[in-house]
């Protein structure tokens, strides 16, 4: 009996070759006219039938450069590498691996596969590289986050004098973000040589810039390049919104977001999530409200992000009820929304609200992602919900695959600190495989000045000290527990070492919206018009609630000075600035919605509660931590923050 052996012709030329291995395999065959194989395989690419395709290709003895790009096409949207190899090596065996056109596409086609490897390889072999090759090498590797090769391949190229063109210097501006690198090595050469080049008046150019010094926190020269651009578009508004919103300026984005209906430029989504950001920095719920009526009118209300951030910002603004009312009208939800709803209980110190959406979250067969269980922790440890809290983190592993990161711990631990358990919490830290970070040590720090243990506070505070040695937050933490204790000389050699590093304190601030304004309040203000009268009352109010019974909460003053000093220093901060200024230009009956930039002192938080029953008054403060309702002597935190 014979064996019939298939035999590999390897002298026979290519498109023979793949006529005899075609015909030995027939699973896959499709019958067509040898005439019209470059259509069929074009059709067969536009209806998704990739592998036919590739079978097809086997047999065409002349396969065209539009069919190819078709194939890499389909590789891309198919998300299959393996096809993707299979494709590239019969390109290179007919000859079209030096085409700069297909270089390009097989580029693109390994960037949105995720393989830089195989991107590099082929911009690696082609010796023809024109500008467009450069420039796709350059996207793929920004797209998977190699930023610092892209500026490699950037120095190479200026370097045998490739010139650049706009699409060139918007990847490399992107890589520079990506890359991390420094700045002004970065994106200040960049900017420059975009500047010679004159490409100072391309709208795209200018937008990228724009965004990228927003990344890097540089929002003076965001605005710089911003102002100086002829011609502005919508995205172009939108990334000097964002820029402000996120750099901590949200009055400016406020106030740009104005402008620009006044110029009549429309609106995106993107700039309405901005907008609907800054409003919920500052806590302007009439604005926000103006915002979610443009929103409305707009159509913007069936795009799932906008929506989420107004679930948000009407938490952040206050008004729990009507960010509940959004998120239960929303005909679609993604994770992100229920992230909204649990974040949104949590600020506002509804723990058990914040676990109970959680877990239905879950029951509806939404997988939690690691924000959810950052929130949710969160919302326990201000609520005191501890054991809840410690089987949630345990629950991440087991029943959901997410290990925890150190964002987690911090959680963890700032939920066993609040509640006294710091013995615990110190052999969490002790515990944790990866190094517990400065957010683990701070969370840690943070609960040893709620509950002034100098012992465990001086342990975490040297940690902190080597790991954020700019840090002034953790010197000011430590000199407060210190005070506290009544160590004075211990206060005294922070504040030295606060001053040796010439590092100064975050000054407090608060906002506060009034008649659909929002006004700034800080402990020296000479622009407010009205400041000596908030000042004067201050005082006035202060001295008739002591006679009612007020009692001054003196151990925030990091000064060894007698109690009426520390009493005078006290009435100085933002928070009792804003609180009065609600009281003269407010409305009788209206909440008083006031945000501030740091932790409530205790102070001004026994301030506002005896306020709030003595001036018969509904106060509502946001701080960095959680949302304070104030009605009637008492607040919502039961003191416990």
């Amino acid at each position: 009996m014979f064996q019939i052996q298939t035999l590999q012709p390897t002298h026979l030329p290519t498109p023979l070759r793949r006529r005899i291995s075609a015909a030995s395999s027939s699973a896959l065959t499709v019958p067509i006219s040898t005439t019209n194989k470059n259509h069929s395989i074009q059709t067969l690419c536009r209806k998704g039938k990739l592998k036919q395709a590739i079978h097809l290709l086997s047999n065409e003895d002349n396969p065209t450069q539009h069919t190819y790009e078709l194939l890499i096409q389909s590789c891309a949207q198919k998300k299959s590498l393996s096809d993707a190899f299979t494709v590239h090596n019969n390109l290179t065996e007919d000859g079209f691996h030096e085409d700069p056109f297909l270089a390009t596409k097989l580029i693109n086609m390994y960037a949105e596969l995720g393989s830089a490897p195989h991107a590099r390889k082929v911009f690696d072999e082609i010796t023809d590289r024109t500008i467009y090759v450069w420039n796709a090498i350059f996207r793929a590797l920004s797209l998977l986050g190699d930023g610092e090769e892209v500026l490699r391949l950037y120095r190479r190229m200026n370097s045998i004098g490739m010139p650049s063109d706009r699409f060139t210097y918007t990847y490399v501006l992107k890589a520079c973000v990506v890359s991390g690198s420094q700045l002004p090595l970065c994106g200040k050469e960049v900017h420059a040589q975009v500047l010679r080049r004159g490409y100072e008046s391309h709208l795209h150019t200018m937008t990228t810039l724009v965004d990228m010094y927003a990344k890097f926190g540089c929002v003076e020269s965001a605005r710089v390049v911003f102002s100086s651009m002829p011609v502005k578009n919508p995205v172009s508004w939108s990334a000097m919104i964002a820029c402000f919103a996120k750099n901590a300026r949200p009055l400016e984005a406020l106030e740009l977001f104005r402008e620009m209906m006044r110029y009549d430029v429309s609106p995106n989504s993107v700039t309405m999530v901005s907008v609907i950001q800054a409003c919920a920095a500052v806590s302007a719920l009439e604005q926000g409200k103006l915002i979610h009526g443009h929103i409305l009118r707009k159509g913007f209300d069936s795009i799932l992000p906008v929506m989420n951030a107004l679930v948000t910002m009407y938490a952040r603004c206050g008004d729990l009820e009507l960010g509940e009312n959004v998120f239960n009208q929303m005909g679609k939800r993604d994770v992100v929304s229920w992230n909204s709803m649990i974040s949104s209980y949590a600020i506002h110190g509804l723990g058990s609200k914040a676990l109970a959406i959680f877990q239905e979250m879950v029951k509806l067969g939404v997988s939690p992602t690691p924000i959810s269980f950052i929130s949710v922790l969160g919302a326990c440890s201000h609520s005191g919900l501890v054991d809840e809290g410690k089987l949630l983190f345990e629950s991440m592993v087991k029943e959901h695959g997410i290990r925890p990161s150190v964002e987690h711990y911090a959680c963890l631990v700032d939920l066993l600190g609040r509640a006294n358990r710091l013995d615990e919490a110190a052999r969490v830290i002790a515990d944790m495989r990866d190094e517990p970070g400065p957010m683990v040590w701070g969370a840690l720090l943070g609960s040893c000045r709620i509950h002034c243990n100098v012992k465990l506070a001086e342990r975490a505070s040297r940690r902190l000290f080597e790991l954020e040695p700019t840090n002034a937050g953790n010197y000011v933490l430590l000199a407060e527990i210190y005070a506290e204790a009544k160590m004075w000389n211990e206060v005294k050699r922070v504040k030295k070492l606060l001053e040796d590093k010439g590092l100064q304190k975050v000054s407090g601030c608060c906002w506060i919206e009034a008649k659909k304004r929002v006004y700034s309040l800080r402990s020296v203000d000479e622009l407010n018009p009205q400041i000596e009268l908030i000042h004067a009352l201050v005082v006035k109010l202060s001295e008739e609630m002591m006679e009612q019974g007020y009692e001054p909460e003196t151990k925030a003053v990091l000064y060894e000075l007698d109690t009426e000093e520390k009493q005078r220093v006290l009435l100085g901060h933002s928070e009792k600035l804003a609180v009065t200024f609600g009281l003269i230009n407010c409305s009788r009956g209206e909440t008083i919605r006031i945000s501030k930039n740091l932790r409530l002192c205790e102070d001004c938080h026994s301030f506002t509660k005896f306020m709030s029953k003595f001036a018969d008054r509904e106060i509502m403060v946001r701080d960095i931590n959680r949302f304070h309702h104030f009605k009637d002597g008492e607040c919502s935190c039961g003191d416990y923050w």
